[in-house]
């Protein structure tokens, strides 16, 4: 229970025993190519009722699928992530041609996003290992996530940042004790991060290599849970298509893999095809050319400042070419229309980065190419209160009126 049988890189298939080295495969590693690892598990052995077709009494949480998480239940540690909701969305499903779009709402976790379900793993095995601290280069939600569980293992957290991180964010981390410092670039966060891990002893829950191969490789597995939720709150069965925010590909793979991992267990015939929503273009390229590319990007600054990345990995490129997916690059403005509409339409206010899939599915539908047959899932990776700033840029501003009704009429467009 709880135990894979060992690793095995994503891109050249080289098996390596379970351990705790995060520098990828070296076995295809070059100057300008590093691909992560993944855990594999013997799926004959996973017990039934994992899948039975009810949830144990009480448990909404991910650890109910521990059987295929890489940490033993009773080692977990939980702030109660996962089991969040599976809302259609008609409104928008109208708006962007999907008869039956839903939206899988990752702000319901206990700090706003998905990163907890990353964070559970990757924290739950960092204190099994005997772990002190634990450290993440992250500019939003990973480092608040981290905070939040790093402070219920008991365990130092550290969090290099930029100086771009919005107010909110810095206070959520550092109200959890998260040691907090902004660094000039994002490549000098990788540097020190890798510094703290060789000389330090930190246990790395972000990437810290360049080039880029992707985060911690147990934690990714949390992001599995994510396909098993949406199949259950299916009935039993996958979507025709999911569309992920993405920057390194963590998220993606992740759910890519739960689907898979459905599909080896005979409880699918076929999964989903992966729509990854990005804003810097390197997986678009990578598509294209058959490898991940990186480049000078356009994009310097976004209000989905979470997804902005320097290139592609192999990671999210091997997601996409298994499942026959694509790479949509969104604009800003598409993005910010996107989280308006969400929230006026539907009820639900999203971070500028988490609505990106949803910005994806209205491009596709604006070149006639939406109107998936079946269910098309979104990935709403974060709630809109993590970066309200963002927001506010794009709204009026307050309105000011007498204390009369008339006067308060006549402030009302």
């Amino acid at each position: 229970m709880g135990e894979p049988l060992g690793a095995v890189c994503v891109c050249c298939g080289t098996a390596y025993p379970l351990g705790l080295d995060f520098e990828g495969c070296p076995k295809c590693a070059t100057e300008h190519f590093r691909s992560n690892l993944t855990l594999v598990y013997d799926y004959k052995k996973i017990p039934g009722s994992v899948f039975a077709g009810r949830l144990p009494e009480g448990d909404h949480s991910l650890w109910r699928y521990h059987p295929l998480l890489p940490v033993v239940r009773d080692a977990a540690v939980s702030l109660g992530e996962g089991g969040t909701p599976l809302l259609r969305i008609r409104r928008v499903g109208e708006d962007l041609e999907c008869p039956a779009l839903w939206l899988k709402d990752e702000s319901r976790n206990p700090t706003g996003s998905f990163k907890d379900r990353f964070c559970a793993v990757a924290v739950s095995k960092a204190a099994r290992a005997g772990a002190r601290t634990v450290a993440v280069a992250s500019t939003g939600n990973q480092g608040a996530s981290l905070a939040a569980y790093a402070a219920a293992a008991g365990l130092g957290c550290v969090v290099l940042t930029l100086e771009t991180l919005p107010e909110p964010l810095r206070v959520a981390m550092e109200i959890m004790g998260a040691h907090v410092v902004a660094v000039p670039t994002p490549a000098d966060r990788w540097k020190v991060l890798r510094e703290g891990v060789e000389r330090e002893g930190w246990f790395p829950v972000s990437n810290y290599l360049a080039p880029p191969a992707g985060s911690n490789y147990y934690g990714i597995e949390g992001y599995k849970t994510i396909a098993y939720e949406i199949w259950e709150q299916l009935g039993r069965r996958a979507p025709r298509a999911v569309a992920v925010p993405t920057c390194y590909g963590d998220g993606l793979y992740g759910i890519w893999k739960g689907f898979r991992e459905l599909k080896a267990m005979g409880l699918i015939e076929e999964p989903p095809r992966m729509i990854a929503a990005e804003i810097s273009g390197w997986l678009t390229r990578s598509l294209e050319e058959g490898k991940p590319w990186e480049g000078e990007s356009a994009v310097r600054s976004s209000a989905a400042f979470n997804l902005l990345a320097s290139r592609s990995t192999w990671q999210a490129l091997a997601a996409l070419r298994e499942s026959r997916g694509e790479a949509v690059q969104v604009g800003e403005d598409a993005i910010l229309s996107m989280q308006q509409t969400l929230a006026r339409r539907e009820g639900i206010y999203g971070e500028a980065s988490g609505v990106a899939a949803l910005a994806a599915l209205g491009d596709l539908a604006r070149k006639g190419q939406a109107g998936e047959a079946g269910e098309v899932v979104a990935v709403l990776t974060s709630a809109g209160m993590k970066d309200p700033a963002a927001t506010a840029r794009t709204l009026p501003p307050l309105r000011r009126a007498e204390p009369t009704l008339k006067a308060v009429m006549g402030a009302i467009p």
